[in-house]
């Protein structure tokens, strides 16, 4: 079972200096107002006073130093008291280096996933990591890359090969209404039958450009469907890829005209605009069968995500897993649901503490989203919108 919130984890136990290199200056390292990730801030409630962010590494300097300027205002300030800003991991290991410098405990990848992932210069991230710090733990944002998912998997083997530990960034496993639905399935030895995931974003809040833009941020399915395309694998296990179908309702079609698109959609090219729908349907390798649909369709501010896992007897259903998490369960012997829900719950810090616990041997040392795993949810996100490309109706 995953930790719970970070108030009810035990304060952090005094002890040696625990170095981090954080690369990435952006919301998903230190925060923002759209949703609840900040990296930076799990690390400081997890590790306290033994903290110590040597590098953070970012092309943009003065996007760092500010970050670095508020961090260095707050009660945190021990741990970025003596951070140094660089451009580049390879100037920050000709500086460590040159200084005689051990190598840090970890590394904390919150960089966009356009530069990792891959194997051609500028997208190898993780491969200069591994000819740099070999030896160092890397904890790695999904999704995986923006590559192609043949350069991910032969990313994941110089990973294995090498041995690091490595966890990636799919935090909904670590809820605890998701370990619930685990401990449901292993307590009653059940079959997993079927999963059905939903996600539906609140389009009218998404104001980046390329996010609506296929070349940059490849579409919502592989940028935004990938967490529940991977809890779909997390019940389902593995995916026949080639019995992936999907169905789309594109930007041209009648349904797939939006009132309240944020953006000028006309500056992207035709070809690069996003679907409105995406549905696709799969086998999963032991016979089960999986289902997803990804829908720009609601307005305001909040999105609609559930998940149903049937067995023979059960069907459980995951509702608001980013907000306000809720299971629901019906068991045999009882045709009413059972509600579970859990005050507090802190994915992000579970995922954290887990990754620390991994390195030091601490009390709960689960990682439970390996670069492996990743690369497989990754593999179907791109099988499902390849197959609703093929199948889609083109533009009169």
């Amino acid at each position: 079972m995953a930790p719970d919130a970070m108030f009810r984890h035990p304060p952090p136990e005094p002890g040696a200096d625990f170095n981090v290199v954080m690369i990435g200056a952006g919301n998903i390292m230190f925060g923002s107002d759209e949703g609840p990730w900040n990296h930076s801030f799990r690390f400081e409630h997890k590790l306290g006073p033994r903290l110590k962010v040597t590098a953070l590494i970012d092309p943009s300097i003065a996007r760092a130093e500010k970050v670095l300027e508020g961090k260095r205002q707050s009660f945190v300030e021990s741990a970025y008291k003596n951070t140094k800003v660089y451009k580049t991991i390879e100037d920050y290991h000709a500086d460590l280096k040159k200084q005689g410098i051990e190598d840090p405990n970890a590394i904390v990848v919150g960089c966009p996933p356009a530069y990792r992932g891959g194997t051609t210069k500028g997208q190898d991230l993780e491969i200069q990591m591994l000819k740099l710090f070999p030896k160092t733990a890397y904890f790695i944002e999904k999704p995986v890359g923006t590559g192609t998912v043949e350069a991910a998997k032969e990313v994941t083997q110089k990973l294995i090969k090498n041995g690091n530990i490595v966890s990636v960034g799919y935090m909904l496993r670590y809820l605890q209404c998701v370990q619930k639905m685990k401990q449901i399935i292993h307590d009653n030895n059940l079959t997993v039958m079927a999963t059905n995931a939903r996600y539906s974003c609140a389009y009218e809040a998404i104001s980046k450009p390329a996010w609506w833009n296929k070349a940059i941020d490849m579409g919502p399915v592989i940028e935004q469907g990938t967490h529940f395309c991977d809890l779909s694998r997390y019940f389902g296990g593995d995916v026949d890829m080639n019995s992936v179908v999907a169905r789309s309702v594109e930007w041209y079609e009648e349904p797939g005209k939006l009132s309240k698109i944020p953006i000028d959609e006309s500056k992207i090219d035709e070809d690069l605009r996003i679907p409105r729908l995406t549905s696709a349907i799969w086998k999963y390798e032991n016979g089960a069968v999986g289902s997803f649909q990804h829908a720009v369709a609601l307005q305001g501010t909040a999105y609609s995500c559930e998940l149903e896992v049937w067995a023979d007897g059960y069907h459980m259903r995951l509702v608001d897993p980013y907000n306000s998490p809720s299971l629901f369960v019906r068991r045999p012997g009882d045709d009413h649901e059972e509600r579970h829900s859990y005050t507090d719950d802190d994915p992000f810090f579970s995922e954290v503490s887990s990754f620390i616990d991994c390195i030091e041997g601490g009390p709960d040392p689960h990682i439970l989203s390996s670069f492996e795993d990743a690369t497989k949810s990754y593999e179907l996100t791109w099988a499902i919108r390849m197959a609703s490309e093929a199948s889609r109706k083109h533009k009169a």
